[in-house]
């Protein structure tokens, strides 16, 4: 008895570990537009990963909702073995506390395969703004007597609320004006419709390098490499602020174990390949290689921070 149950195992592990090598497309869920950050990170990543795995991976787009629209219609997947996702500060860190109710829990419903990426954020100001450093903007933005109204990608994004830590670390008077993406908000810095923002590398290098933005500091604990000359706010005195923009990968709960190893390896190889870490160079983001352990460990400690925020502040969505 003990042997044949023994034998139905191996042969029930052998048949999900085929199921999960079958050369079936396997579908990868993006929460955002063809053509931005997460997209092209998403892209880079998979190109090199199908070639792992042996199977395409066809990259599905469905922005909307701070990446609820995406995150419902992979956890409602039936076919859980072919179905990835890309789950980030909003899906795994913010949502939970910013809508009232949600059609998922992120927790029981999806499965961590690893993290993929972080956006180092950084403070920029318009033109208008007669700052170049943190000292300098601290100062001109205490003498504004109604306060610093400030941009973002929207309510609850990471643009938004490492501003909000940013303004209780600092103790500044700010005022939020939130977009509908980070293009859109970095338009207006750069018009001078608003004077500063939190903007990510991806969406905002091209302006600093190019001199049409002034970059005050990076939120990252170093300096970045595609931004070396440009310190870290910490450098400048703003003590164990350290912010940023990621992501992860995962899969529905219902994934088996196998499986999930699997789709872990061929990430690990993928970030480990010069090819993506050229990309994500290109980007300006810097890849996070680790186990689905390590994902767990720092979606835990990332919800635990960012909830805090949230809650003391009173900030929803819905």
């Amino acid at each position: 008895m003990i042997r044949s149950t023994l034998a139905g195992l191996a042969l029930a592990a052998a048949s999900l570990v085929a199921a999960a090598q079958d050369g079936k497309p396997i579908e990868w869920v993006v929460g955002y537009a063809a053509g931005g950050g997460s997209d092209s990170v998403a892209r880079a990543t998979a190109e090199t990963m199908s070639k792992s795995l042996g199977a395409p991976i066809v990259i599905n787009n469905k922005p909307g909702a701070a990446t609820n629209i995406a995150a419902e219609y992979a956890v409602r997947a039936k076919d859980v073995e072919h179905t990835l996702l890309t789950a980030d500060f909003a899906t795994l860190a913010a949502n939970p506390f910013l809508f009232t109710k949600l059609s998922y829990d992120a927790e029981k419903n999806l499965k961590p395969v690893g993290l993929l990426a972080r956006f180092p954020l950084v403070l920029v100001v318009g033109p208008q703004v007669p700052a170049s450093n943190w000292k300098e903007f601290v100062a001109w933005a205490k003498a504004q007597p109604g306060g610093v109204n400030y941009g973002s990608a929207g309510v609850g994004s990471p643009h938004h609320l490492a501003t909000e830590l940013l303004r209780e670390k600092a103790e500044l008077k700010l005022t939020h004006v939130a977009y509908r993406g980070a293009a859109p908000a970095m338009q207006d810095v750069l018009g001078g419709q608003v004077p500063f923002m939190l903007v990510d590398t991806a969406s905002g290098n091209q302006f600093v390098q190019a001199g049409k933005v002034k970059a005050i500091g990076v939120a990252s604990a170093k300096r970045i490499a595609s931004l070396p000359n440009v310190p870290t706010l910490m450098e400048q005195g703003l003590a164990g602020y350290e912010a940023y923009a990621w992501q992860g990968l995962t899969v529905p709960s219902g994934t088996p174990d196998a499986t999930v190893a699997r789709y872990a390896k061929a990430l690990q190889e993928a970030l480990a390949s010069p090819a993506v870490k050229a990309r994500f160079d290109a980007l300006g983001v810097e890849g996070l290689p680790g186990s689905p352990a390590d994902m767990a460990s720092y979606v835990k400690a990332e919800r635990e921070r960012w909830g805090r925020l949230i809650k003391a502040n009173n900030i929803r969505v819905d």
